[in-house]
């Protein structure tokens, strides 16, 4: 048979800019991985201990982890942040049991929900109606929705979010902690602010009781790898690790575990002087862009106060007159240049410490060429907040309960049988259990019409939605 993955794939090297993940950024650093792959790809055989009852090297890898991270206790993911995020929430709370979820949250929270048969209750981000962005939650917002259900077993929240918003973290932890409840961060994005002072505090650092990073995006590692951390004695370690056990793959990739403890050895030395000095790079690109006609970029907003830092190494930016989808399009196919998301607004340029020079050099000079030479476009601004959900429904019951397929326009007024997400950022426009709306409709439509890729409908035109019967 032929290999279409593989001779499109052999199509990236050397050819591709990455502004996206992983933070590797396709480039064979850190180890010679060609002397290694596949000699090391191995199983548990004597000496290479096992990741699901780790006694050996695995064992003193991940205490090595967790004490460069400051944690109680680190485990090495192998099924990305998904997996970690299941046996995490499974953990902190038993089926049945109200969590507070963070609304804009990613679909792997919302699949643990259904997988162990939580109760969300939901806590909404701020909108910021200036700059058309999602910022961060208000720490009394937690506090209210704690008051009101005090059997809520557990919050959780996304810090930083997918363009580097950070929340009050420390006033969170405080608040979540009097109410006696244990919180759970996804720092999916976050791994490496761990490493730098000009960075947001880490969540471990603000006092989070288990916490999980996604090390492939943010640091140099293999995609898929991810790290579950506990920070605290709040959580259960003997439970922890039956649930760690039952949501990871019976055969663990070494190729992944490796990759992570050399990401991770990488940044406890050198990586830290090569990050500070990206961070450099990132300052330098952001003051250069900001100088180009068109050309603007989100650092924060001062009189939001939901936004209580910002991680810079995400350059969240827009060119006047051309959409965000539209801007992430061109960077594609007239310069090689890939982002790790875009908008309707913006474009996401997500960078590492594994970023060149040249890198930043090629973005700016494709982006000065593009406010330059491309037509303005009067964009038509709308209003993108959340629609907050009218739930009808539980959401384990309506997954796993029957289902019809209809069209898009039909499903107004009907209980979703499955999730409507834009992709990226991954978060549900709605999960099962909630009504379809009119408006919601007219949103999904709008989304659809700007060519943003959504997944969750179905037929060959994307025109049909499931719903429950």
């Amino acid at each position: 048979m032929k290999t279409p993955i593989f001779d499109t794939l052999k199509n990236l090297i050397e050819k591709e800019i990455s502004f996206h993940t992983p933070g590797h950024k396709g480039r064979n650093t850190l180890i010679e991985w060609s002397k290694y792959i596949p000699y090391i790809d191995t199983t548990e055989i004597e000496g290479t201990d096992n990741l699901l009852e780790p006694r050996g090297i695995i064992k003193k890898s991940q205490d090595l982890t967790a004490k460069v991270f400051g944690a109680k206790m680190s485990l090495y993911g192998v099924n990305g942040s998904t997996g970690n995020i299941y046996a995490a929430m499974a953990t902190i709370a038993q089926p049945g049991d109200k969590v507070l979820v963070q609304r804009n949250s990613h679909k792997a929270i919302y699949n643990s929900m259904i997988l162990n048969r939580l109760e969300p209750i939901y806590i909404y981000p701020n909108y910021n109606e200036e700059h058309k962005l999602f910022t961060g939650l208000n720490p009394y917002d937690i506090e209210i929705a704690l008051k009101e259900n005090p059997d809520i077993k557990a919050v959780i929240i996304t810090y930083p979010d997918y363009y580097g918003i950070c929340s009050d973290i420390e006033k969170i932890v405080n608040i979540v902690h009097k109410y006696n409840k244990i919180l759970m961060v996804d720092e999916a994005h976050g791994s490496h602010i761990g490493f730098s002072k000009r960075l947001p505090i880490s969540a471990l650092k603000a006092g989070a009781d288990i916490v999980i990073h996604s090390t492939h995006k943010t640091l140099p590692s293999f995609t898929q790898t991810s790290i579950l951390h506990v920070g605290t004695d709040k959580i259960d370690l003997n439970r922890l690790k039956s649930n760690f056990a039952l949501y990871t793959t019976t055969s663990p990739s070494y190729l992944l575990m490796v990759s992570n403890e050399i990401a991770v050895a990488y940044m406890d030395g050198q990586g830290r002087k090569i990050l500070d000095q990206s961070i450099d790079k990132v300052e330098d690109t952001i003051k250069r862009l900001q100088s180009i006609d068109r050309v603007s970029v989100f650092t924060g907003d001062n009189k939001d106060k939901t936004i209580y830092n910002k991680d810079k190494t995400k350059i969240l930016f827009k060119i006047d007159g051309i959409t965000g989808s539209r801007l992430e399009d061109i960077l594609r196919a007239d310069y090689n240049i890939n982002l790790e998301m875009s908008d309707y607004y913006y474009g996401l340029a997500l960078t590492t410490l594994m970023n060149t020079n040249e890198d930043y050099e090629t973005f700016l000079n494709a982006i000065e060429d593009i406010a330059k030479t491309k037509a303005y476009k009067k964009i038509e601004h709308i209003d993108i907040n959340i629609l907050k959900p009218v739930i009808r429904k539980d959401i384990s019951s309506t997954y796993y309960g029957n289902k019809a397929q209809v069209s898009l326009k039909e499903s107004i007024g009907r209980i979703s049988g499955s999730y409507i997400i834009p992709y990226p950022p991954g978060i549900p426009l709605i999960v099962p259990g909630e009504e379809i709306t009119k408006e919601l409709y007219d949103h999904i439509t709008f989304i659809m019409e700007n060519s943003i890729e959504i997944n969750g409908l179905m037929g060959y035109n994307k025109d049909q939605i499931v719903v429950a019967e």
